[in-house]
């Protein structure tokens, strides 16, 4: 990490979550299940106190968490980023009675919560989303249809689920609703993906929630869902960074000591320059990260085409970092338990959830025309050309969202 573009406390912090990841973490995450959810390890991040850190630190903190704990553990950090996906809607949009009830039992691990915006025909375009709130007579809603790619799904104790409550309306029809898991019509089951964490869907057979349930104002939902994955999407990107790290300091070792050709691999210009490389791209998207960070922080308008560059470009380096230390490696990365072999199953997701990879390249587009459009006087609102996207509200930390 540099060392110039963060404080000494924070290097000194983000050292000591790589040691308590290997230590305290990893051999939690090494006895868990793929594909279900590792309630031991949940608990552990709740009882660290690195949960409540999710909520009571800001963007760049987030960030430092993520990428440390994806250097040292990749599960751990996913638990602990799934939790947040989940639980940061109730914290920034919950009534008081909501954040009662379902805050100390996420933050102390007990709880596991999930994030369901994804539908079988409506990922990327969110405002596409088609799970129908239908008016029950009496002033809530019974929800109909299907949730897909839901991590935690089907075994978090609840979850935030959008749901159309206006037809025909875009993004400016969709309601978010808290969802405890023992509504009744309320079903699911796990899929079998390549990632290893959990995940799975969510049906509702007519489920009910009522305006206790709404997580903001009705027909707002968008504004929920864009607050949350624009906290995320740079984190997602430590993440990122985290994983393209760890593959860069096992190929610099491997590369050191490997006999090659009557000395070692790292004798070959072809293989030191491939690894200058992979330092040069891993060291620009951490960069990048900090500074979508930051401005998160500092409540900057600028914040969608940050997040999304930062995303975009730390997922993508780490899928070129990760590739490029299992080819080094040769034949040794691809054998079940390698870490690379790990790290090559778990880099590949990061590119398509919280916004594919094309769909940043649009919002950055996006955001780049509507500045040229306002500098020209049009009347366009710069959140029209986000598609329903409200305009970014800062951080929790600095102005707490009522």
């Amino acid at each position: 990490m540099p060392a110039f573009s963060l404080e000494p406390d924070q290097i000194t912090w983000c050292a000591e979550l790589r040691t308590l990841a290997a230590e305290r973490l990893k051999p939690l995450a090494d006895r868990g299940e793929p594909g279900r959810v590792n309630r031991p390890l949940v608990a552990a991040l709740g009882e660290l106190g690195l949960l409540a850190r999710v909520f009571d630190a800001g963007a760049l903190d987030l960030c430092l968490l993520r990428e440390s704990l994806a250097r040292s553990c990749t599960e751990a950090e996913t638990a602990l980023a799934l939790q947040g996906l989940g639980t940061h809607p109730v914290a920034a949009f919950g009534t008081a009675a909501q954040r009662a009830r379902w805050l100390p039992e996420a933050t102390a691990g007990r709880a596991v919560a999930a994030f369901a915006l994804s539908e079988p025909d409506a990922g990327s375009d969110a405002a596409a989303l088609a799970l129908d709130a239908v008016p029950d007579g009496r002033g809530g809603w019974r929800l109909h249809g299907e949730k897909r790619w839901i991590s935690n799904a089907p075994e978090a104790d609840f979850a935030t689920v959008f749901a159309r409550t206006t037809r025909g309306a875009g993004a400016r029809g969709v309601t978010a609703f808290l969802v405890p898991a023992d509504r009744p019509g309320l079903g699911g089951e796990p899929l079998d993906m390549l990632a290893p964490h959990a995940l799975g869907t969510l049906t509702f057979d007519g489920v009910p929630v009522g305006p206790e349930d709404l997580l903001g104002a009705p027909d707002r939902g968008f504004r929920v869902a864009m607050n949350t994955l624009n906290l995320f999407r740079p984190s997602v990107g430590a993440f990122a960074v985290g994983m393209a790290q760890a593959a860069l300091d096992a190929a610099l070792a491997h590369t050191s000591a490997r006999p090659a050709f009557g000395g070692v691999l790292a004798d070959l210009q072809a293989v030191s320059h491939r690894i200058a490389e992979m330092a040069t791209r891993t060291e620009a998207a951490r960069l990048l990260v900090y500074a979508a960070a930051v401005a998160y922080d500092e409540g900057d308008p600028d914040v969608p085409r940050r997040s999304a560059m930062a995303k975009l470009l730390a997922t993508e380096t780490a899928q070129y970092v990760v590739d490029a230390a299992v080819q080094l490696h040769g034949a040794l990365a691809l054998q079940r338990g390698h870490l690379l072999e790990h790290l090559y199953r778990e880099v590949r997701a990061p590119r398509i959830y919280e916004g594919a990879t094309e769909v940043q390249r649009t919002i950055i587009a996006k955001e780049l025309y509507a500045g040229r459009t306002a500098a020209r006087g049009a009347t366009t609102p710069r959140e029209e050309a986000r598609s329903g996207e409200e305009p970014h509200a800062p951080s929790r930390r600095k102005e707490p969202i009522a």
